[in-house]
């Protein structure tokens, strides 16, 4: 039994061969490792998207900030096949190796009712085991495209296997290329027609409420409409992407991996979150109070209040913590549809809201600067644009309370190193808390970064790991269909 391609992309990426060897190998359920999944001569989908490298404005994207992402060319490759039952079975090759469970089998039943889904009693279900919590990043695309009323009944179930070269708890965002593959992939089996930016959208939805992580749009976004090579520009109020940036010619922008696991669901990150939310509850009621909601707008973002105005009249009557049930006295909740405030939580509140105030300006200062690089050739505006990397770390760390000693160790190395190694910035991504650091540089840190890692082992006894490709996002890298001859 032959397989054929029946649409064709124009990308050749590894882990597209790689995939699709494996497919070739799996003639018969008793041969090649995907033999056992794909069964009938039904088309088999295959789908692709990518890591993403979060360069600037990171956790501030939750505030409406200007964020700076690039695709990278680690990504999930996903093949999915339509059943002839109402299941839905779930093979993630290689997460064995983490202590998860491989595969998955749910009743279409249970994740996309046709009598309507509950999204808590599903983040519960999935929460409840944590080997195979993972599936809920894809069963969840079915759960949401029915709650959100984008299919009425899925027909019939499906069968899907991924592939990922993704480390898991890297800060690059293995979350949101898992949520962006299986909603292309669901879209595609059953013929469900969706805006890009609407799939970036749903895909956050799968993790806000069918995963329960806390996150912005920036991750989803990315996964979906990166641009190979450029710099996704986002301003997240809530999703326009301002523009897709070339860098100046003699940049690059890398990740290294600390291999110190991160979680965007864990205390540190979600309540930095309700810390930044209860400012601007504060910010809002002092404003309606002071001045009447026809006088004067009220923010919708703290990203929006420019820093001269957050210092002058904002700032002092914002505290630098509070306790969660002092709080709920007098705002009773934050504007933040995915956190709640814990009454027995103590909350800095001051700092939180600085990060995404003057972060929003480091990112609008970090994109006019490559772009005075571009244009001009010289290599003083990537210094300054470095700058700016490094004050965001700094932030982070001393205002997020975010970051770690390995982290900060390799973002410390790299600025005392500087700009005659070829090295212009640095900073923690994402969550923090770990996982990655992006770096800015030109050819010659190339020639410095293998020694970094070797002094980074013998400092912390932890292996670090490189990034530095880049790749389409899976729209751009478009789909294949097989079939069986």
């Amino acid at each position: 039994m032959t397989l054929n391609r029946v649409t064709d992309c124009k990308y050749e990426l590894e882990d597209l061969v790689e995939f699709e060897r494996a497919l070739a190998d799996a003639r018969d359920s008793k041969h090649g490792p995907f033999g056992i999944y794909f069964k009938t001569k039904a088309p088999i989908f295959v789908v692709r998207a990518p890591a993403r490298l979060d360069c600037m404005g990171g956790i501030a994207d939750y505030s409406g900030a200007m964020v700076c992402e690039m695709p990278l060319d680690r990504a999930v490759v996903l093949g999915i096949q339509a059943r002839d039952d109402r299941k839905v079975v779930i093979h993630s090759e290689g997460v064995d190796v983490d202590g998860l469970i491989t595969d998955v089998e749910l009743p279409l039943s249970e994740i996309a009712s046709g009598r309507g889904v509950n999204y808590d009693t599903l983040r519960a279900r999935f929460a409840e085991t944590p080997a195979t919590a993972w599936a809920g990043y894809v069963a969840g695309a079915f759960s949401i495209l029915r709650g959100e009323g984008y299919i009425k009944r899925f027909p019939h179930g499906a069968t899907i296997v991924l592939v990922s070269n993704i480390p898991l708890g890297a800060g690059i965002s293995s979350s949101a290329a898992l949520e962006v593959a299986a909603l292309r992939g669901l879209c595609l089996l059953y013929e469900i027609q969706l805006e890009d930016m609407v799939l970036a959208s749903l895909a956050q939805k799968v993790e806000n409420r069918i995963v329960g992580a806390p996150c912005g749009i920036m991750d989803q976004v990315t996964s979906a409409l990166g641009l190979e090579g450029r710099l996704l520009c986002l301003h997240c109020q809530p999703h326009t992407i301002q523009m897709q940036l070339e860098l100046p010619e003699q940049l690059h922008l890398i990740g290294i991996n600390s291999n110190v696991r991160h979680h965007v669901g864990g205390v540190q990150y979600t309540s930095t979150r309700v810390g930044a939310f209860m400012g601007l509850a504060m910010i809002q009621a002092h404003i309606r109070r002071t001045t009447g909601r026809s006088q004067h707008p009220v923010p919708d973002y703290l990203c929006n209040i420019p820093s001269f105005e957050f210092e002058t009249a904002y700032r002092s009557f914002i505290p630098k913590k509070i306790r969660g049930r002092t709080y709920i006295k007098t705002f009773t909740d934050t504007p933040d549809p995915v956190t709640s405030v814990d009454p027995n939580f103590t909350y800095k509140v001051r700092s939180r809201v600085e990060h995404p105030v003057y972060e929003h300006e480091r990112v609008e200062s970090f994109i006019a600067h490559l772009k005075a690089a571009s244009r001009t050739g010289q290599k003083a505006f990537l210094e300054s644009a470095g700058r700016f990397m490094f004050a965001s770390d700094w932030s982070y760390i001393h205002r997020c309370g975010l970051g770690s000693p390995e982290t900060s160790w390799l973002v410390r190395e790299i600025k005392n190193m500087g700009p005659k190694a070829g090295f212009y910035g640095a900073k923690i991504t994402g969550g923090g808390s770990g996982g990655t650091v992006a770096v800015a540089g030109d050819e010659r840190m190339f020639d410095h970064l293998e020694h970094l890692l070797v002094r980074y082992v013998n400092k912390t006894g932890i292996k670090g790991e490189l990034f530095t490709g880049t790749s389409p996002g899976a729209v751009e890298f478009g789909h294949v269909v097989y079939r069986r001859g």
